[in-house]
């Protein structure tokens, strides 16, 4: 039986966002503070997915000699180091989040059945390599708060009480709610990126952060006057509303994730939903809650 293993490890190191064919104004306005000089440091942090047959030993792999590999081929090397300089993958291409994970792929991928390589720079910015030499993954968290009461008008208060609990009652009731984005796109050959980061926070910001945060949804938000905003309706709201943006930045938006609570989350696959035609479409989205 085929079975998928993650192994988890962690490195220090350093790197900058700086091109040396470029002028310092152009650097700044791509990578704004990240081309500063010496640069800047993360603890990073990596999940290395396999998949394997489990063996009569119930084992996919021994983790030890997975332990082992990880520690040679990624960890002793860029552990503590400048990434700019410590491999000649990082000299052609920047060390951003999302080569950085493609290329401990292509480092460990001789010696492992690897299926995923997730990388995170910080808890709200990771990237996801599966492999594909055309695509990669990348995606950051946000957060808002807002209010928000589910109730359907033509239901009475007791039907909608039977239908949505306590979150039925007239005043309503606040989330902090914690949102992540994903991004698929070709990694570009000199700068590392798949999207522009600083765009792609922007547009957060301007099309999600500053409209919903700290707003009674059903009040303040026309769209939710007439759609009940549960944490899945929110989501297909805040896809429809950064499908474009994003699409004209070059990437592909691929998921978002919306976390109500440490009880409740889901996720809206993007790419099935159909070509946006204002925000009361119908189309149903693919959905996993969590």
């Amino acid at each position: 039986m085929d079975c998928i293993i993650h192994r988890r490890a962690e490195f220090a190191a350093s790197h900058r966002y700086w091109l040396p064919e470029w002028s310092e104004a152009e650097n700044l306005a791509r990578f704004g503070a990240n081309s500063r000089f010496p640069g800047h440091g993360h603890n990073y942090e990596l999940f290395v997915s396999m998949r394997g047959v489990v063996d009569d030993f119930g084992m996919v792999l021994n983790l030890s000699d997975v332990k082992h590999i990880i520690r040679r081929e990624v960890i002793d090397p860029l552990n503590f180091s400048y990434l700019n300089e410590v491999w000649p993958e990082f000299q052609a291409t920047l060390p951003t989040t999302e080569h950085i994970a493609r290329v401990i792929w292509d480092r460990l991928s001789p010696h492992l059945p690897l299926v995923r390589i997730r990388l995170f720079e910080h808890s709200r910015l990771w990237a996801d390599y599966t492999g594909d030499p055309m695509e990669a993954y990348l995606s950051v968290g946000t957060h808002f708060s807002a209010a928000h009461r589910l109730a359907l008008e033509d239901l009475s208060y007791e039907e909608n009480c039977r239908l949505y609990g306590k979150c039925a009652r007239p005043h309503g009731h606040g989330h902090n709610y914690h949102v992540e984005i994903t991004v698929k796109g070709t990694i570009h050959p000199r700068t590392g990126m798949i999207v522009d980061l600083i765009q792609l926070e922007n547009l957060l910001k301007e099309h999600v952060i500053e409209p919903l945060d700290h707003t009674f949804l059903n009040k303040d938000i026309p769209y939710f006057a007439t759609v009940v905003p549960t944490a899945e309706n929110i989501a297909i709201y805040i896809a429809r509303l950064l499908q474009e943006p994003i699409r004209e930045l070059g990437a592909t938006l691929h998921k978002v994730k919306l976390i109500e609570s440490p009880n409740n989350a889901c996720e809206i696959l993007c790419e099935e939903l159909s070509p946006q035609e204002g925000l009361l479409s119908t189309a149903l989205p693919v959905l996993e809650r969590v």
